[in-house]
């Protein structure tokens, strides 16, 4: 049996899967905004998981951060709480087991190249694109992590090529202007469209009015693709994977994954662009997912 726990920022969410990564339970909580609140609300989910079951098994976390390589206390995690805790450790000495605990972009990545959209697949991208961009890289089955625990983290490289109207770009939190993520994530988008035409609407409004025949939002919607486009096609020429994976909410544009595709031929560095760009499989139970897998993996870190 494997035990998959996913932190959110407003929700925690806990699967179990059979060997067959078939779903045999799965419940949601509020996320406490508190450190030792959130230790306890897992340990619990997991102990109601494996009552609901009938026996124990692996358990996989994904969190919206990493641990440290350098101290082994959780990073870069935008539930603040989290932040200079050994989560890991702690969960496992709660727990009386070995627990994984990985970046929730390395959790998704690791869904679909399991038994989702990159299923059977060599090399596979997977692009979070919700309220902030990341990514993951999983290769041959396996999570590739980095020295620093950062592969995957494209969101925080500068928008390539940009035009004179995108420098130096919107100010992002982690202290520089025009990245990825400032572009591409949700709000990035509605800053985007506001930007533009003076409007502060939500993302929904921006697909709903243009496919009603806005011309300003079908913009919005065009400079958005293809500013993914140009975006993925950085993360191409250097990892040439043999399929590039979308997620998060922004995932559900309409036609997404084919516009990203086209947007990015012009700027591979091949004479012949065949990359696959597909929507997730699982949606947004691919980062719990993923999760389970990892703890059935013994992945660490």
């Amino acid at each position: 049996m494997r035990i998959g726990v996913d932190i959110g920022g407003t929700k925690i969410e806990v699967v179990v899967l059979d060997g067959d990564g078939i779903e045999l339970w799965r419940r949601r909580v509020p996320t406490p905004q508190d450190y030792l609140g959130t230790l306890e609300t897992i340990t619990g989910l997991v102990r109601a998981a494996e009552e609901s079951a009938g026996e124990p098994g692996t358990v996989g976390v994904g969190l919206p951060g990493t641990i440290s390589a350098r101290t082994g206390l959780v990073k870069n995690a935008n539930s603040t709480w989290l932040i200079g805790h050994p989560l890991d450790r702690d969960l496992a000495s709660a727990l009386s087991r070995p627990v994984a605990l990985m970046n929730d972009a390395n959790c998704f990545t690791l869904s679909e190249a399991t038994d989702g959209a990159g299923a059977g697949a060599g090399m596979v991208f997977g692009a979070i694109l919700g309220t902030g961009v990341g990514g993951g890289i999983v290769v041959d089955g396996r999570i590739h992590i980095g020295r620093q625990a950062i592969a995957g983290e494209w969101g925080h490289n500068p928008l390539p090529r940009p035009r004179g109207e995108e420098t130096p770009g919107p100010f992002c939190y982690c202290g520089r202007h025009g990245c990825v993520e400032t572009f591409l994530s949700g709000p990035g988008m509605e800053a985007d469209h506001e930007r533009a035409t003076g409007e502060a609407i939500a993302t929904r409004d921006i697909v709903s009015r243009a496919a009603a025949g806005c011309g300003l939002s079908a913009a919005t919607l065009d400079r958005y693709a293809e500013r993914l486009g140009r975006a993925l096609a950085a993360v191409v020429n250097i990892l040439d994977p043999d399929i590039v994976v979308l997620g998060g909410g922004m995932s559900n544009l309409p036609g997404l994954a084919d516009r990203a595709r086209d947007a990015m031929a012009t700027h591979l560095f091949t004479d012949q662009p065949d990359v696959v760009v597909r929507k997730n499989v699982h949606g947004d139970s691919s980062g719990v997912r993923g999760a389970a897998w990892l703890g059935a993996a013994g992945a660490g870190r």
